[in-house]
């Protein structure tokens, strides 16, 4: 997972997985300062794999972060918007970092590992900035923080077979694992940390382990998971995978312009949790504010024609009036149509209003607002 010291200064960092990536003929791309698989073959086949059958990712780019010591919780919950000191050893909980204005720095997964053990997990490109905050905030607690993302590389095992194909691995107690949990175990023969969290709207599990021990683990994922119809999925199909489970990016949904009450997730800051916390004054003003003049929402709009609403594009109404902004689109595998994320006018937000479009290079394309997710998988 760490830079080779042949890399050049600059370079773009690999995984562990590199060499295999490349081996199973991979397409590259420079994501966050790290180069990651794109696709393998092909970007639906591997979407329409990990809805029906498994798919297997490398997500080694992702930012692992300790916190450790008698404060450690207290820590976190200063320097975060939740309430993690009250999270049971065992289970994660998603939450976000927020700068002294209220701006999201990033959303998180916290995973507590033990009484005085915490491990969060940030966004690639948010990672150093995560870890600088964290450390800022850290003064004057009795914890330390520590960067931890070349301790581990993180393989995913995402889809509705994804749970047999682990199980045929490891002895750990899968079906006791809860939804936004995780346990140690052993998965062919490599010590990993089994979480139950996910980012593809499916049932499926992430297995952070040594780096040294990754290529092992994938090897014995692909084999186990062969008949089963598990294939290699690369970063595009993730994202069309997220974006029918309506799961916000980061750069797109979230960012430093936005509260999480803008983003219609003031469900995650919690103000009733022991001591100050950062940005906690500019919050409360935002939860003032959007439940006296509500925000643009975040809805769902799906296409009536062909063409393909991307990042950026206008919403407008019937009028031609610019009422939003896309924030994310891409055409659907599962919908067999383009769907795209967008914040839309409180006004324009209620599924099936009239009129609304999006300017798709000066033309006005028709499409329909839905409540979002656009895919729920039958549990």
């Amino acid at each position: 997972m760490s830079e080779s010291p042949s890399q050049p200064t600059g370079a773009p960092r690999r995984t562990a997985l590199d060499a295999l990536h490349r081996a199973l003929g991979a397409t590259m791309t420079d994501f966050a300062g790290w180069d990651m698989p794109l696709r393998y073959a092909s970007e639906r086949e591997e979407h329409q794999a990990v809805r029906t059958r498994a798919g297997l990712f490398d997500l080694s780019h992702m930012g692992e972060i300790a916190v450790t010591g008698p404060q450690a919780g207290a820590l976190l919950d200063h320097a975060l918007v939740g309430h993690l000191s009250a999270l049971a050893v065992g289970r994660a909980r998603y939450t976000m970092i927020c700068a002294a204005d209220g701006g999201i720095l990033d959303d998180l997964i916290v995973y507590r590992l033990g009484d005085q053990e915490f491990m969060i997990v940030a966004n690639a490109s948010n990672a150093q900035i995560v870890l600088d905050a964290v450390t800022e905030r850290a003064a004057g607690f009795d914890a330390a923080v520590r960067d931890d993302r070349d301790a581990y590389a993180l393989l995913a095992v995402q889809g509705p077979e994804s749970p047999g194909i682990l199980k045929s691995l490891t002895d750990a107690d899968l079906d006791g694992l809860k939804y936004y949990a995780g346990l140690p175990g052993t998965v062919a023969g490599v010590p990993a940390l089994i979480a139950r969290t996910g980012y593809t709207g499916e049932d499926g599990f992430e297995l952070f382990v040594a780096p040294a021990d990754a290529e092992r683990l994938w090897q014995a994922l692909t084999e186990a998971g062969a008949a089963a119809g598990l294939v290699p999925c690369g970063l595009s199909c993730r994202d069309t995978l997220r974006l029918e489970a309506g799961m916000p990016l980061y750069g797109h949904e979230l960012t430093t312009a936005l509260t999480p009450f803008d983003a219609g997730l003031g469900r995650v800051v919690k103000f009733d949790k022991p001591g100050d916390f950062v940005g906690r004054e500019a919050l409360a003003a935002a939860a003032e504010k959007a439940a006296a003049t509500p925000p643009r929402k975040l809805v769902g709009l799906v296409a009536q024609g062909r063409r393909v609403p991307r990042a950026g594009y206008p919403v407008t109404d019937a009028s031609g009036a610019v009422v939003g902004e896309v924030t994310s689109g891409a055409p659907s595998p599962t919908l067999g149509v383009p769907i795209a994320m967008a914040y839309v006018d409180a006004a324009h937000a209620a599924p099936g209003t009239a009129g609304v479009a999006v300017d798709i290079r000066g033309a006005q394309e028709p499409h329909e607002v839905v409540a979002l997710p656009f895919y729920k998988r039958e549990r």
